[in-house]
């Protein structure tokens, strides 16, 4: 590995049940369970250790009806991963499954898209149905992260360390962004909720909940303009992440894989 080579982890923490129908606009012909796993990343380097998303706690999960597996402080701790020690958080996006936890990092700096921010915090919000996967203090406790110093705002393509960028997409959310990563297997794109699943980015289909419709198809096309392959392409909430890549390491089978690992079998 180089310098700029990263390892790159997912850590499940959630689940829900769903059926196929929910999972794209115009649904689904098949009547069969697609369920949704939830995950945050890790992705470790010589430059340090930066955790994508934070993931929601048990009583979100709750309010949410979604299933907390294990607690994503649990998951980094199976990788050695202390969060009280981490210094940089990327934040995708800022619906209630991705920026929960807001007192897990205690010292990190957030780094968000600034269209991000005002999307969340502006007139958007002010429909129902735009504000429906935001938690105003979820919200609120990021506005304090910004009074308090701790926001590092992007606009557009930006390089955190060598060998990680993140990258606005937009669609799914106004501010989203995709992470890519370089690592010994090639560079690894953390589409985060760029793609929830492997079919929406292979069949060009589009996930329900959605800002702008033509930003995520669009989107799709740089995704895979940025990853070594099609399949460096990581969705954001497919299980078949777990099964596609190896465990971290012995007993975190269906719970941590390494990303930046040869996948075990092409889904």
């Amino acid at each position: 590995m180089t310098d700029d080579d990263h390892e790159v982890y997912a850590i499940r923490y959630g689940h829900h049940d769903r059926k196929a129908a929910e999972n794209f606009i115009g649904g689904d012909p098949h009547d069969i369970l697609q369920p949704l796993d939830f995950y945050v990343w890790a992705i470790v380097g010589a430059s340090g250790t930066i955790i994508l998303d934070t993931g929601f706690d048990a009583a979100m999960g709750a309010k949410r009806q979604r299933e907390l597996i294990k607690p994503v402080g649990e998951g980094l701790q199976a990788i050695g991963i202390d969060p009280a020690g981490i210094e940089t958080v990327i934040v995708s996006h800022m619906h209630y499954d991705h920026v929960g936890n807001y007192d897990l990092f205690p010292r990190a700096r957030y780094h968000l898209q600034d269209c991000e921010m005002a999307y969340a915090t502006g007139r958007c919000m002010c429909h129902q149905a735009l504000r429906l996967p935001f938690e105003a203090d979820d919200v609120v406790a990021m506005v304090r992260k910004v009074f308090a110093g701790r926001v590092e705002f992007h606009d557009g393509e930006d390089q955190l360390v060598p060998g990680v960028t993140v990258h606005h997409i937009g669609g799914h959310s106004k501010g989203l962004q995709s992470v890519r990563v370089k690592t010994r297997r090639g560079h690894v794109v953390l589409a985060a909720d760029a793609s929830h699943l492997y079919a929406h980015m292979e069949s060009g289909r589009v996930f329900p909940l959605t800002y702008n419709v033509e930003e995520v198809v669009e989107g799709y096309k740089t995704l895979r303009k940025l990853a070594t392959s099609h399949d460096h392409v990581v969705p954001g909430h497919d299980p078949k992440v777990l099964a596609r890549y190896p465990a971290a390491k012995p007993g975190l089978e269906g719970w941590v894989v390494r990303l930046d690992a040869e996948p075990k079998q092409i889904l």
